[in-house]
């Protein structure tokens, strides 16, 4: 098979490398790829928002199948248009990833089909979601309605930090907020292959969202994860496929915008049961770097099965992955480009690019999420020890992590 897999960043390298792999795979392209997926495939120079470019290449050189990582580029129709083309596509249509680019939308078929979230209420102007804030009280979650690569999120614990979320929302034209009762508990993350109403759940991960370590600071993308989550039983996994993924996928499909990709579920454990956080439309991210490494049968031979209709046999290993991000200084409020990465070939970790450039055989960052170096051992401690240990293998004036990601789960 030739493969296209479309985007730039870690869970795109992870995409691509774990197609590498497969025995199916006879050729790989990455449009447009990052240095460190152009070393397992052929990176193609076309934006991953460039619908067209992007169908006209998978046309013109006889792509089998096309594996879509950006929410951007799902949003964008990207699977519509290669759908009017017969180009073969995993990843939802414009109208079933709406289960990521409104929020809205995606809670308001929450509250239809009984899917288990927090209440919440949407607001398109400021002065009534002030209002509505200020009788409703401190803790509060405010999320801005659109794409915001997971940092349109304020999980505010005051008024303040309220009322200024939603100064910010507002100041964007058109913008749009959802406002959520807090939610306490632990969270993890669930992906699946989907196909309809057919729901293949994925291991499960734990993401670390905010930016600094012990959970402070603003929302990110994700600085870290881990995979299996030990506090997240096969039980508590298959109450969640029957209260919310598979609810949800069948929610989309009654709806008439049927969901074929990854949906991702971000969850939370409650004391009134496993609640829903959030729903992508595509594989998380650092979820899939953690999650993907440790797969040991066939991935492409899975999408295919799934995209036939048909529940594929998945292997997985029994050691544990960690990973850990690296940003740029400032991420998530600013981004360095064109700063010296060094030291990795000094590291045994996998190493996933985020955000990187290559100039003159020398590494640059180029993005918030630089790199994510991901180890796998017999025990979480030991791959914790393994990829902190490789850390301060990598050297640059630009980039930093945080120091606890795992530290949940030992504790």
């Amino acid at each position: 098979m030739k493969v296209l897999v479309i985007g730039t960043g870690g869970r795109e390298h992870a995409l691509a490398l774990a197609a590498s792999k497969s025995p199916l795979c006879e050729k790989l392209y990455c449009a447009p790829g990052n240095p460190g997926m152009g070393q397992i495939g052929e990176n193609v120079n076309i934006k991953a928002d460039d619908v067209k470019g992007l169908a006209d290449f998978a046309q013109n050189n006889g792509i089998d199948l096309t594996i879509v990582g950006p929410e951007n580029t799902l949003a964008a129709g990207l699977a519509d248009e290669f759908l009017a083309r017969n180009l073969k596509v995993f990843g939802p249509t414009q109208g079933a990833a709406q289960v990521e680019s409104s929020k809205d939308f995606a809670k308001s078929l929450m509250k239809k089909y009984d899917i288990p979230t927090a209440a919440y209420e949407t607001f398109h102007d400021l002065e009534s979601a002030k209002a509505y804030v200020l009788e409703h009280g401190a803790p509060i979650v405010i999320k801005e309605n659109g794409l915001k690569a997971g940092k349109g999120v304020t999980v505010a614990m005051n008024i303040e930090d309220a009322l200024e979320a939603l100064e910010i929302a507002f100041a964007i034209e058109d913008n749009a907020v959802v406002i959520e009762d807090y939610l306490e508990g632990f969270e993890f993350s669930l992906i699946a292959l989907v196909n309809g109403d057919l729901v293949v759940p994925l291991e499960c991960a734990q993401d670390h969202k905010r930016v600094g370590d012990n959970d402070t600071g603003p929302n990110t993308g994700g600085m870290g994860s881990y995979s299996p989550v030990r506090k997240i039983t096969p039980e508590l996994v298959n109450t969640t496929m029957e209260a919310i993924m598979k609810p949800m996928a069948k929610a989309l499909q009654a709806e008439g915008v049927p969901f074929t990709g990854f949906l991702y579920g971000g969850l939370m454990v409650t004391e009134d049961g496993i609640k829903t956080i959030e729903f992508n439309a595509r594989f998380g991210d650092p979820e899939a770097e953690v999650i993907l490494c440790r797969l040991e049968s066939d991935f492409l031979q899975a999408i295919l099965d799934v995209m036939d209709g048909r529940k594929p046999e998945l292997k997985w290993t029994d050691k544990t992955s960690h990973g850990v991000v690296l940003a740029s200084t400032g991420y998530p409020a600013s981004s360095t480009k064109g700063a010296l990465i060094e030291g990795l070939e000094d590291t045994d970790s996998l190493i996933y690019h985020m955000g990187t450039k290559e100039e003159d055989g020398n590494l640059y960052t180029n993005g918030g999420r630089v790199l994510m170096l991901v180890n796998l051992a017999d025990t979480l401690e030991e791959a914790m020890e393994k990829t902190y240990a490789d850390l301060k293998h990598v050297k640059s004036d630009a980039l930093f992590y945080r120091n606890d990601i795992g530290r949940k789960d030992l504790d």
